[in-house]
């Protein structure tokens, strides 16, 4: 009976059938991180529980570790506190710690995929909800909380009801200027933030069998934001070549086995899907948030919606977050004025990332309104950029170029927003307060955009800013 990934996976990892009507899942990997695990490990103490199987779990921090000064101990005594206790709890248990010595240290959502240890046909969970990430590779990977990183740490299994399965396809040729970001994005805004509760969602189509890894993993990693618990990508030649040579990817003779194996995850052609959704990459435009919530988002050459023309269901959403924005109504969305550019995060922190960036902000400089801050999603990226160059393409443009970690996307950190001002951010989540004032404000978008916002002083289509399309053509 031909299936799909999602079915094939699941399949093999099925323990039981619990009496609650979840499923009792083997987790292939577990990654944590310094903030959702301690309170697990001081469960497993209290129950005087050993870590079933520690060589399935790898740990990093990045959550709440500045990324300016690295020395310890840190200025922040909470960051401090969970640092060591990440440290003490994967020495007592014999997890490997990617710690910050190590040189492999980053977000974990990155350091997943470089280390090889993300692979298809797997499962996957972390303590953070864009754990879908690493559906890129065609692994089922799931964002999950302290109470289940407990039970993964004492079983490697969890209880989890079984998800139906959406079939999302982007046909055709992307336009230039147009990134993974603007795909998710749009995505995002035509099914909205709880258009997949209780879906996966598996990303096919033109589009994706072009995309890099690292831009499937950045459509992946935002499948949560589109209330998605799952998002995937099948395995192709383009994910062997990436996990080849990779420090705890199969090598020799075992390297072949594992290919095959992992191919015969795949979803055959065949399969029958619980819903199937088409979209014309043609129709896809740089993409920027407006609102409060990654549904509210428009074209950049769009004009920011108005309370009388939103659908009646949506008029007091639309004008809560019109007053929390602070942005007038019906006015175009490009020339609002920005405060702070960030670029960096799990979707948007990685080496294609900062590689694009550089290549169009090179020569310009940031406007003097802007404080522009460039956060490298691993010590192995920020590594390459530092061989390759990219970090002074940014420094000489006015970017300050910072340590591995997570950084402004949540602001467990001291990179923060203050007061009112308005971010233009390359990170996945634009809710109030979510860059770490209560006031402070968030508009969407990749990379570029960001770049060009940064050099303009304000929300502006890099299309015009650098010329994009003119670059990419000649």
């Amino acid at each position: 009976m031909s299936q799909s990934l999602f079915e094939k996976v699941w399949e093999a990892h099925a323990v039981k059938e619990l009496s609650n009507g979840q499923t009792q899942l083997l987790i292939g990997t577990h990654l944590i991180h310094e903030v959702t695990s301690p309170q697990a490990f001081g469960m497993l103490r209290d129950l005087n529980l050993p870590v079933a199987y520690p060589n399935r779990t790898f740990a990093t921090v990045d959550h709440i570790v500045p990324t300016d000064q690295r020395q310890e101990p840190f200025a922040d005594p909470l960051a401090d506190g969970m640092v060591k206790e990440l440290r003490k709890n994967c020495e007592e248990t014999g997890i490997t710690f990617f710690d910050l010595p190590s040189g492999k240290q980053g977000i974990v959502h990155v350091v997943g995929p470089e280390q090889g240890i993300t692979q298809p046909g797997t499962t996957i969970a972390c303590g953070d909800s864009h754990t879908s990430t690493h559906g890129a590779f065609g692994a089922i990977a799931f964002g999950v909380g302290t109470t289940q990183i407990r039970d993964l740490l004492a079983t490697q299994t969890m209880g989890i009801g079984k998800l139906k399965v959406r079939r999302i396809n982007v046909n055709g040729e992307l336009r230039p200027g147009v990134y993974a970001k603007d795909v998710i994005l749009h995505v995002i805004r035509k099914l909205g933030v709880k258009g997949g509760t209780g879906f996966a969602y598996e990303y096919g189509g033109s589009v994706f069998e072009n995309f890099s890894m690292e831009e499937r993993m950045t459509v992946c990693n935002m499948s949560i934001e589109g209330g998605a618990r799952v998002g995937y990508v099948n395995p192709d030649e383009k994910t062997f070549g990436y996990l080849k040579g990779r420090p705890y990817s199969p090598s020799g003779d075992d390297w072949d086995k594992a290919v095959e194996n992992w191919s015969s995850f795949a979803s055959d052609p065949d399969c029958q899907y619980d819903d199937v959704v088409d979209f014309n990459a043609e129709d896809i435009a740089p993409t920027v948030t407006w609102g409060i919530n990654p549904e509210q988002a428009i074209s950049v050459e769009e004009n920011i919606p108005t309370v009388e023309g939103s659908n009646e269901s949506d008029k007091d959403l639309v004008a809560e977050a019109l007053e929390y924005m602070k942005l007038p109504e019906g006015q175009p969305i490009k020339g609002t004025k920005v405060d702070v550019c960030f670029i960096g995060s799990c979707t948007n922190g990685r080496l294609s990332d900062f590689e694009e960036a550089a290549k169009y902000l090179k020569g310009h400089r940031v406007a003097d309104s802007v404080k522009a801050i460039a956060v490298p999603g691993s010590q192995i990226v920020d590594g390459i950029c530092r061989e390759k160059g990219i970090d002074k393409v940014f420094e000489e443009a006015g970017f300050e170029w910072r340590g591995a970690g997570c950084s402004m996307c949540l602001a467990m950190n001291p990179d923060k927003l203050i007061g009112d001002q308005l971010s233009a951010s390359s990170s996945n989540r634009n809710f109030k307060g979510r860059q770490g004032s209560p006031t402070g404000r968030t508009v969407l978008m990749s990379p570029v955009m960001v770049a060009a916002a940064a050099v303009r002083g304000e929300i502006s289509d890099a299309r015009e800013v650098f010329g994009v399309g003119e670059l990419v053509n000649a």
